[in-house]
């Protein structure tokens, strides 16, 4: 009688181990297994990531990194769902986010010019339009890295003295110069329009719905058109009673607000009707002598962000039952803000008078989120910044500045 043997092994049996019965969870429809994983965080997408190559796609998603994205930083959402940043994968603005939040990223200096200069500058898609003395320069931004084009791509003038602002609408630039006039650009072509507008430099411009608002300090704002017949009439002029610094046009075309010295007993911050020229209300009471507004941002058509000599950057409800200020953030180094800017979600980028100093804001939290210093050892305000889903962009005195928080 032979001797009882062990249990034969799959591999004496067929020659090779027997597949694996398939998971019960690839059974499931796909809209259900997505729903599964919309109840897991950040982390744990990444772990699941990493079971298997079915897996990682699933997990990779933008439907389920969404609701991660809209809670971050920086991610390209704005408070009203809008998606301003649809090239890249949401998974990837995440991972992006978080180098915001602790400040991981690299810096260079892009642009050096000899003498010292005020500019203002706008992005648009693959261009940086900025201000430098008389001109508006377009440069283009680099596929890869975070520099420029060294040569302008084009060259925009028309001012007989520095522009002070301009803004960037619908192909259209629209700068206001120390010479007191308006200019017009059209991107793409020849067509310019040149105006005199005050008896000083114009200040600030905004540029919106077929019309253009100018500040002066002169101690006017006026309302120009652009309609066919009537480029360059003026529509309405306001008497401020103190030099302007800050203009903008409601996302509604209704009314605009205009940011003053504050040099006397009137409000800096106070809206006016777009169609009518008159006022409709004063933004706060609580303004000492001097903290003019040298900033001012809509967020959406009810949220208005300002700052300047006061050292707040102040977030104000304009709706006509509230019009008051919500919430503040004091620059803790006790400067001048120049200059703000917002995801139009939870981040602020605010610029400071001294040493180049910008500095990064969460909503959510009373205290500043990240500093970087710019200008060392020469102090330079940061007259305007700009920023990206990917780098932020500051234009100081002699230099332009970037960050690129796509580095790990």
């Amino acid at each position: 009688m032979g001797r009882k043997g062990s249990p034969r092994s799959p591999q004496a049996e067929g020659g090779s181990r027997a597949a694996s019965p398939p998971s019960p969870l690839w059974a499931l429809p796909e809209e259900l297994l997505l729903l599964i994983c919309s109840y897991l965080d950040a982390q744990a997408l990444g772990r699941l990531a990493q079971v298997c190559r079915r897996l990682r796609f699933l997990s990779s998603r933008d439907v389920l990194w969404r609701r991660i994205a809209r809670g971050c930083l920086n991610s390209g959402f704005t408070q009203l769902g809008t998606d301003l940043a649809p090239g890249i994968p949401v998974k990837e603005r995440v991972k992006i986010s978080q180098n915001w939040r602790h400040g991981r990223c690299q810096r260079e200096t892009v642009l050096k010019w000899k003498c010292n200069l005020m500019p203002w500058m706008e992005l648009d898609g693959e261009y940086l339009y900025l201000s430098q003395a008389e001109n508006i320069q377009a440069y283009q931004l680099c596929a890869e890295g975070t520099g420029l084009q060294r040569h302008p791509q084009a060259i925009f003038s028309g001012h007989q003295e520095d522009v002070c602002r301009f803004v960037l609408v619908n192909s259209h630039i629209v700068s206001g110069g120390g010479d007191g006039s308006i200019v017009l650009h059209k991107l793409h072509g020849s067509y310019s329009v040149k105006f005199s507008a005050h008896e000083q430099e114009v200040n600030c411009v905004d540029f919106q719905g077929g019309l253009i608002v100018s500040g002066s300090r002169d101690r006017t704002a006026k309302v120009w058109s652009l309609s066919a017949g009537r480029v360059g009439q003026c529509l309405h002029t306001v008497q401020t009673e103190d030099r302007v610094w800050s203009i903008a046009i409601s996302p509604l075309l209704s009314s605009f607000v205009t940011g003053t010295a504050c040099c006397g007993h009137i409000s800096p911050l106070r809206i006016w009707d777009l169609e009518s020229g008159q006022l409709l209300t004063c933004l706060g009471t609580d303004f000492h002598r001097g903290a003019g507004v040298l900033d001012v941002f809509y967020e959406t058509p009810s949220l208005l962000l300002s700052c300047g000599y006061d050292t707040y950057i102040r977030y104000w409800d304009i709706r006509t039952s509230t019009r008051k200020c919500v919430q503040e953030w004091e620059e803790p180094h006790d400067s001048a803000l120049y200059c703000i800017r917002s995801d139009k979600n939870h981040m602020i980028a605010s610029g400071s008078s001294y040493y180049g100093v910008v500095r990064l804001w969460d909503k959510r939290q009373t205290r500043c989120l990240q500093s970087f210093h710019l200008s060392s050892p020469t102090s330079s305000p940061v007259y305007c910044l700009r920023f990206s889903t990917t780098h932020l962009y500051a234009a100081l005195a002699s230099a332009l500045h970037v960050l690129d928080f796509t580095a790990s």
